[in-house]
């Protein structure tokens, strides 16, 4: 979808930033340069007047699965991914400082002396001092996806849209980088999504999304100010909404 630059539909969003996103160019940890032009653009939203949440991924450090090829089962590889998460949070946390805007770490899972704990009305609380809150330790508990945690996270901070950031610039039909006749969709329901099986979030992220009622804007992180023009309305992008009626 391309939209016009006018006054932002959302009020407070909540962005979902994969763990690869964050390292760049490398094949895994942090990029510092990747960093600070995610942490610019969360604070350039801040500024312009977003209410701005948080959840990112851990895959640039472990993820659960990966952990079943090395003997590791898979809740217990599932709570050393979202510790992973943790350290990417802290990271984007100093980020998004540097840029001058003020910003909280808070994990899902107890570590208070290296970040707040979450909690619903700790979250609430700090969005309304104007920070962006950066939520670590997925939903704290094995078998659930980040996407899933954001969903959730979404949906208990009556957030008025998910930010999906993503590699190509919306939700296509195939993989656009493997399939030259992918086409991309300018909306869709998230009964669409589902049906569809389109993998850009897993099916219980969609459920929640669905059942609170939550539009998903699906766009690229490539380029600098792409959260900030996703926002507005601005650029190119898939939006998920619910279902009329």
């Amino acid at each position: 979808m391309t939209a016009s630059p006018a006054q932002p539909r959302f009020k407070r969003v909540l962005v979902k930033l994969s763990g690869e996103a964050l390292q760049g160019a490398q094949s895994h940890g942090l990029e510092p340069e990747t960093v600070t032009r995610i942490a610019k653009d969360l604070a350039a939203a801040a500024k312009a007047g977003a209410e701005v949440a948080v959840v990112v991924g851990g895959g640039n450090f472990f993820r659960g699965l990966q952990g079943a090829d090395k003997g590791i089962e898979r809740a217990r590889g599932d709570s050393i991914g979202m510790l992973a998460t943790v350290m990417n949070a802290l990271a984007l946390e100093q980020a998004v400082e540097a840029q001058g805007q003020a910003a909280r770490t808070l994990s899902a899972i107890a570590m208070p002396s290296i970040c707040q704990p979450y909690s619903r009305q700790a979250a609430l609380a700090q969005l309304a001092k104007g920070r962006v809150i950066i939520l670590g330790g997925g939903t704290g508990n094995p078998f659930f996806t980040t996407d899933t945690g954001a969903a959730l996270r979404a949906a208990e901070l009556s957030c008025d849209a998910i930010m999906k950031a993503t590699q190509v610039d919306g939700i296509y039909t195939a993989d656009p980088k493997k399939d030259p006749n992918a086409k991309r969709y300018e909306t869709l329901s998230h009964d669409e999504a589902i049906e569809k099986r389109l993998a850009v979030m897993d099916t219980a992220a969609f459920a929640l999304a669905r059942e609170n009622r939550i539009p998903i804007i699906v766009f690229s992180l490539a380029e600098p100010g792409a959260i900030t023009s996703a926002w507005e309305g601005r650029g190119r992008f898939t939006l998920v909404s619910p279902a009329a009626g």
